[in-house]
């Protein structure tokens, strides 16, 4: 009907396809679509995204999972966060295990995964060369983060993967007046940060990528142990 406002579900729903449109940040279009066309050996045979990555999850979750950014040949070819490489691999064990996903693998947007209490986003929609987005392209996408935290109404817990993710969810709360400064608000695995009544707690982490799961900075048990403390609060 006309003059209706929007369901929050389909609210969200509109704010993925302005994602997936975003031609903001001319230079990582150009990267998403050069390594569309140009493909890794192993997928030839595949159709890319390309685009924007859109956020995945459930429009009820009281978890929000925040990472830093689509990898090229993960999610800029499947279009899903965390789905085609091995950063996802080790994450939806943990949301499988936590109970927050239906299902240990996400291979393709088609596998039939779903969340449940969780809703996965980024700090950057598209694929930056060598995974190192500007500051002037993370400016331009966290509006899409904030509109994001507007359309999630439940949420209690905010999961940030890596410290650019971290530090973009306190500048959020900073220039909303929830916080004074950044600074009192250090970044370690598994640290627990709360900002009072009404706030989403955040929980900080290492990032689920193959250079710090390969070292071990990064286990999956050390992973597991974030998601139980955010299904705990």
């Amino acid at each position: 009907m006309p003059g209706k406002k929007n369901s929050p579900r389909t609210a969200l729903d509109d704010l993925q396809q302005e994602v997936v449109a975003c031609r903001l940040c001319p230079r990582l279009n150009d990267h998403c679509a050069h390594v569309a066309r140009v493909k890794r050996r192993a997928y030839l045979d595949q159709e890319y995204w390309g685009r924007p990555v859109p956020s995945f999850g459930d429009p009820s979750a009281a978890v929000l999972v925040l990472g830093l950014a689509p990898g090229a040949h993960g999610s800029n070819r499947t279009g899903r966060p965390f789905t085609g490489d091995r950063s996802g691999e080790i994450l939806y064990r943990v949301l499988h295990s936590t109970g927050f996903a239906s299902q240990p693998e996400s291979i393709s947007r088609g596998d039939g995964l779903t969340l449940t209490g969780a809703f996965i986003t980024a700090s950057v929609r598209c694929a930056p060369p060598g995974n190192k987005p500007t500051p002037e392209e993370i400016g331009c996408c966290r509006g899409f983060l904030e509109r994001e935290l507007t359309l999630l109404p439940n949420l209690r817990v905010v999961v940030a993967l890596g410290k650019i993710a971290f530090d973009v969810y306190l500048s959020i709360l900073r220039d909303q007046g929830v916080i004074a400064s950044r600074s009192p608000y250090l970044f370690a695995h598994n640290a627990l940060h709360r900002f009072g009544p009404g706030h989403p707690a955040l929980i900080s982490s290492y990032h689920p990528s193959q250079q710090n799961t390969s070292t071990g900075k990064l286990t999956e048990k050390m992973l597991l142990d974030v998601f139980r403390k955010a299904r705990s609060l």
